[in-house]
């Protein structure tokens, strides 16, 4: 028997109302507040460039985008709640390179690693900066030779503060070691804030750090770089040589990205992306983490996803040649 018109005519609604609420649903993203996790105190690398971030990023989405730091086990606690977060888009991470190493190093250990990498989707590289061997002003030390000259000498009796074990300021002072030939006694702190704040309190006699978090002590005569892990001048610190010009075999990138749970949706994952892109091109954000020390160095998430996997190769054969480190 044909159903009368009007019964078809209310079927066809239906349909089409059942089509358009899961569009409907993803056009209105965000449609609450977004938590960008911080996975380290703030004060440090990803502290510094992630908050602008946000700030340009929720002006792009039209919806708050809150920071929190997480912090605890060189970044891992932070890291390890986000790769567990529901894929929704409304729980981000804004991580340093050390994303690729925390995973490997809990391996060496034995234990169970509290993330793997392949839970993380990327969404943007934002900065890829070489970290700078720092020392205070008032230290004997002009130049990396004459610190390596004391370090040989007096084998452990120097020590170094770092954001936690394996951490981005950890892993490049172990391939400076190895690459020179001396000893230091290694004491992680919570992030690179308050590694910093050790350094400037005569806790620590150096550090290994991205220039956003040293740049401006530096510019006031409180700490003295001695040297960078990069392969190219320094945009902050076009002055200070890079390893590779003094003789020693140790590079060293502290990038920072953001970072979804895998299985978040496409369609978030785009409006993320484009999010993303006008952030990083946006005038404040230039402003601010240029004046910092930390030029914008974007790449979106296809480039990203490659220059990570090479990247997370690199880190995981380091971390495999410092091993267990107590």
């Amino acid at each position: 028997m044909r159903k009368p018109i009007w019964l078809r005519v209310l079927s066809a609604c239906v349909a089409t109302l059942a089509f358009a609420a899961p569009a409907s649903a993803q056009d209105a993203y965000p449609s609450k507040p977004i938590t960008l996790v911080v996975p380290f105190p703030p004060g440090g690398v990803a502290d510094i460039i992630g908050r602008p971030v946000a700030e340009a990023m929720a002006r792009y989405l039209n919806g708050p985008v809150v920071i929190e730091n997480k912090s605890g086990a060189g970044g891992g606690i932070g890291m390890g709640y986000v790769a567990k977060a529901k894929p929704d888009g409304y729980t981000l991470l804004f991580a340093l390179s050390s994303i690729s190493i925390l995973p490997e190093a809990d391996r060496i250990f034995g234990r169970t690693p509290a993330f793997q990498v392949g839970q993380f989707r990327p969404i943007a590289r934002f900065t890829a900066d070489p970290t700078v061997f720092v020392v205070r002003a008032d230290a004997p030390w002009k130049t990396l030779a004459e610190f390596v000259a004391d370090a040989r000498k007096k084998p452990g009796a120097f020590n170094y503060g770092s954001s936690g074990n394996y951490g981005t300021m950890h892993v490049p002072m172990e391939m400076l070691k190895a690459s020179a030939g001396f000893r230091m006694t290694h004491i992680p702190y919570t992030g690179a804030g308050p590694a910093v704040i050790a350094l400037l309190g005569g806790q620590v006699d150096a550090i290994a750090s991205g220039p956003s978090t040293v740049v401006q002590h530096i510019k006031a005569g409180k700490l003295r770089a001695l040297a960078h892990w990069g392969d190219r001048p320094l945009v902050s610190l076009p002055e200070v040589p890079s390893l590779k010009q003094l003789g020693y075999a140790a590079q060293f990138a502290q990038w920072s990205a953001l970072f979804v749970p895998n299985g978040t949706p496409e369609p978030v994952i785009a409006r993320l992306r484009d999010a993303a892109r006008k952030a990083a091109n946006d005038p404040a954000v230039l402003q601010t983490i240029g004046g910092a020390g930390s030029p914008i160095d974007y790449l979106d998430a296809p480039d990203f996803q490659a220059y990570w996997d090479r990247d997370a190769a690199v880190m995981t054969e380091a971390v495999r040649l410092i091993g267990k480190v107590e």
